[in-house]
């Protein structure tokens, strides 16, 4: 039997340790994005299942948890992006006719844990820019998730860089059926070749080559030109290329390294263009992704480009180093001087925890590395042993 404390499977509490890196990171990385300019949403929790879903595909929608309103009967969804909100709260309440920069740090929430995480609930923090259809913001975004990142104390991560015009010119000059496109999309995304080979038997042997060729166009510049030798030359394909150039230009005195992936396909039925991810030491997965999403505006009513990027706070955090702080004991008792003398270390910053009597046996839970005490007429500081 299943202990009433116990929680469901791959959802953990964030203990005091865990909680207080978090919330450091969490403020470190919000004044970042309010420096550049980004204001703060908060968009909630849960939202009617067709507004949380508009304009991104079924991924999200196979990700997200549905449960009924009893209130009227319509389904309603825990979200499992913040991104949609986002940009549903710049197309109707928003209303700007120019750009608008906006940030939020919240928890999400998975049906099942995302591939190489072992969490169904994690604090996704992100930022995003519409209103603005150039290579400029997408730039912009990039250099600020990898601020963010060095914030986060990783610097110089790697940047991945794809772009889903590739793909999309190739598809629409393939002439497939809808049913073996999206099995053709399966194979791509696992970089299953024989199956690939397979799905593309009737497609014009000039667009069957580079299709097979997406999965292994990976890696530095050189990348570029292969695409471009061997790519059929089509005008959204010399487009995509170029505005990877340059955006790769614009992140290089950033980044630790630069690679080019022309089979990323993450998000492919959401986003619209370039996409990019960052990489660092140790991790297993990327620890921050973006893109550029003008579809979901257009979804929503009122066509706005859109580029921005988001990351796990959570997942950050717990790469983050303790920040050593003193934690001063304060003896439980009524005197007006020390009031005062502890009023003035809260006002520097200090923390200052007041001991509740009959706790004294149990001062050592406390984490106190100084203690206040009376030396020579005035209340002072002492270190603990």
């Amino acid at each position: 039997m299943t202990p009433r404390w116990a929680l469901p499977e791959y959802i953990e509490d964030a203990l005091p340790g865990e909680a207080l890196r978090i919330e450091r990171l969490r403020r470190r990385i919000l004044d970042l994005f309010f420096r550049h300019g980004y204001e703060l949403v908060i968009p909630p929790l849960i939202e009617y299942l067709e507004s949380l879903l508009t304009g991104t595909g079924s991924d999200l929608d196979l990700c997200t948890f549905k449960l009924v309103d009893q209130l009227n009967g319509r389904m309603l969804g825990l979200r499992a992006d913040i991104t949609p909100q986002a940009a549903r709260i710049d197309a109707h309440l928003l209303n700007r006719k120019g750009i608008a920069r906006l940030c939020y740090a919240g928890n999400v929430v998975h049906t099942l844990p995302a591939p190489g995480t072992h969490a169904r609930e994690s604090m996704q923090i992100g930022a995003e820019l519409f209103g603005h259809p150039g290579l400029e913001s997408d730039a912009e975004v990039v250099r600020l998730m990898l601020g963010a990142l060095a914030g986060a104390g990783i610097e110089r991560a790697q940047v991945d860089l794809g772009h889903v015009g590739v793909l999309r010119a190739l598809l629409a000059r393939s002439g497939m059926e809808r049913e073996r496109e999206e099995a053709l999309f399966q194979a791509l995304q696992a970089k299953d070749l024989p199956e690939l080979q397979s799905l593309l038997g009737g497609v014009d042997a000039k667009y069957r080559a580079a299709l097979m060729a997406l999965p292994r166009l990976y890696g530095e510049e050189r990348v570029l030109r292969d695409a471009a030798r061997h790519l059929p030359a089509l005008p959204e394909i010399g487009s995509a290329l170029g505005a990877l150039r340059r955006l790769a230009r614009c992140a290089r005195d950033l980044a630790h390294a630069i690679r080019f992936d022309l089979g990323e396909l993450r998000g492919y039925r959401y986003h619209s263009g370039v996409v990019f991810a960052a990489y660092a030491p140790g991790w297993t997965g990327a620890v921050a992704r973006g893109g550029r999403y003008d579809e979901v505006g257009r979804a929503f009513g009122r066509a706005r480009a859109a580029t921005g990027f988001s990351m796990d706070l959570r997942e950050l955090a717990a790469a983050t180093p303790d920040v050593a702080q003193r934690r001063i004991l304060a003896p439980a008792r009524a005197s007006p001087e020390l009031a005062e003398f502890v009023a003035r270390l809260r006002r520097r910053g200090e923390i200052v925890v007041t001991e509740l009597r009959g706790h004294a046996a149990h001062r050592g839970e406390l984490g106190c590395t100084h203690a206040i005490a009376r030396s020579g007429g005035r209340w002072r500081l002492r270190k603990l042993a």
